[in-house]
């Protein structure tokens, strides 16, 4: 690939695609081919193209380009359609929503491709090539033993109309091929800024239409995006290489080309390439280990830029409507996006604490949350009141990213009412302290403790040992958080139950040996 920067460059012919981006209402598009997940890169595409749509009043689209059926996942496109709705990116067009631009998968527009492709042939910009499949593999080994780049060598360019026609009558298969001129071609990349690309440099007359009838990526990228009015193209910076080859199709038919802008690479913290073999690659994979739409959303918007950032400010978690108003695509940054793990985290704990605020948001918490802890402790003697659960989020959003974490060993005293056999207690210190513990007017952690220790100290009991009965009881537990942050989370009223719990069971139990005895 060689691209020149613009700020560098004289005297090139141009394509100056700046409108005016604030009078143009934009029509965009998502153009993913159906071979499998959606992965973040493709997310990200999706997300910046809403949010840009969004911001200018205009209208997002989705296309299916599934002209390589050979690649072709079953599923995959509803699956697709299902990630992006769940990341509340709603398509204004597309295969499942009405539109005037349709059919929006490639593979029913075969028709609309067949006869585009003939203006080309008929304007002289495109030409049948018959060469097998044999000839371009020997073409491309010989390249490669003399060190050349390996291009198709436009033998087919200089057929006459009489070969042609023989070829045609024997039958001969034969694709459709594009006369690559060997201009610099440049443009304005929305991101990037100047670029400027011969692309005869390093490939032959490429394909645009297959010997099957379908068309290439190229010819139905470009033949779509006029057809549909797109105005704006943001896509991966993978494609940009081949713009300047999209903007030689555009000048064959004579048409106005769209703006493009290219996003950069997301990469991971240490700067390597995301891996598709990475467990959090795949948006489904999100999805499974408890991440909320919208922080997964910002954590992209925070990679990825497009917005300002005031230094110092911290993370300044929005909601789509928030993201599409701020949205500025001259603040997407032209250098990989870097993603940080410990940021998606922060995001998904923010989106807990933004849906607490929610009425309606936190009675979906609580019913959710109501039967993971059912479905973990089945026939446990459980605590799941809508009251006690609602405290226990509340004070968990300083301490967890996601609900899933409260159904772990470690927080299963917040549910489980502990059995109270074989615990040893002080009956009558136990009375005292619930008499205590009554009086207390502020159930806040550091009253509670102080009130222990004041406790302990009246009644001539060290302090470590009255917490460790006291833990057995509230959670029949050896470990945790504190005592007093465990009583605190169970509120006033169960934690003096679980007391009470315990002295009812050893009276009764006591009673019972009385009576076994005497009998």
């Amino acid at each position: 690939m060689r691209t020149i920067n613009l700020r560098h460059v004289f005297a090139l012919p141009t394509y100056n695609l700046y409108r005016n981006l604030k009078t143009i209402a934009p029509r965009v598009r998502f153009a993913p081919s159906p071979t499998g997940y959606l992965h973040l890169g493709g997310l990200r595409t999706a997300l910046y193209n809403y949010l840009f749509a969004k911001s200018r009043g205009g209208v997002f689209i989705l296309r299916i380009e599934d002209t390589d059926q050979t690649r072709k996942v079953e599923g995959s496109v509803d699956a697709l359609i299902d990630d992006l709705k769940w990341a509340g990116i709603e398509c204004n067009e597309g295969p499942t929503t009405n539109g005037n631009y349709g059919p929006y998968v490639q593979s029913e527009r075969l028709n609309i491709y067949q006869e585009y492709i003939q203006k080309l042939l008929d304007n002289g910009s495109a030409y049948k090539c018959f060469c097998t499949e044999r000839r371009l593999n020997i073409l491309r080994r010989d390249a490669v033993r003399s060190q050349r780049i390996p291009k198709y060598d436009n033998k087919c360019r200089s057929l006459s109309e009489k070969d042609i026609q023989e070829k045609i009558d024997a039958g001969t298969p034969y694709c459709i091929r594009f006369k690559l001129s060997s201009d610099c071609i440049s443009f304005e990349d929305m991101i990037f800024g100047g670029i400027a690309y011969d692309v005869t440099l390093n490939e032959g007359d490429p394909v645009l239409m297959k010997s099957d009838g379908y068309p290439t990526y190229h010819f139905a990228n470009v033949v779509d995006d006029y057809l549909m009015g797109i105005t704006h193209v943001l896509r991966g910076v993978e494609w940009q290489i081949s713009t300047t080859k999209h903007l030689l199709i555009y000048k064959a038919f004579g048409w106005t080309p769209p703006e493009f802008g290219h996003l950069p690479l997301i990469v991971n913290s240490d700067g390597t390439k995301l891996s598709k073999r990475q467990s959090d690659v795949k948006v489904e994979d999100y999805r499974a280990k408890g991440i909320y739409p919208l922080a997964l959303v910002n954590y992209i918007t925070l990679s990825g830029g497009g917005f300002d950032h005031v230094i110092g400010e911290g993370i300044r978690y929005k909601t789509l409507d928030e993201l599409a108003e701020e949205f500025q695509i001259s603040k997407i940054s032209s250098h990989p996006s870097r993603l940080n793990p410990d940021l998606l985290e922060e995001c998904n704990r923010l989106e807990l604490k933004r849906r607490l605020k929610d009425e309606h948001l936190t009675k979906s918490l609580i019913a959710n949350l109501q039967n993971l802890i059912k479905s973990k402790y089945k026939g446990e003697n459980l605590n799941i009141s809508e009251e006690h659960i609602r405290g226990v989020l509340l004070w968990a959003t300083a301490r967890i990213t996601r609900i899933e974490e409260l159904v772990t060993p470690k927080f299963a005293f917040l549910w489980i009412l502990p059995s109270n056999k074989n615990m040893e207690v002080n009956k009558n210190l136990f009375e005292k302290l619930i008499n205590n513990l009554e009086d207390l007017e502020t159930f806040e952690q550091n009253t509670i403790k102080d009130n222990l220790k004041h406790f302990s100290a009246q009644n001539d009991v060290q302090f470590p040992a009255l917490m460790k009965m006291l833990r057995s009881v509230l959670s029949g537990l050896n470990e945790g958080p504190s005592v007093a942050e465990m009583m605190q989370l169970l509120g006033k009223c169960q934690s003096l139950e679980r007391i009470k719990a315990v002295i009812r069971y050893f009276c009764v139990y006591f009673s019972f040996l009385i009576v076994r005895n005497d009998t």
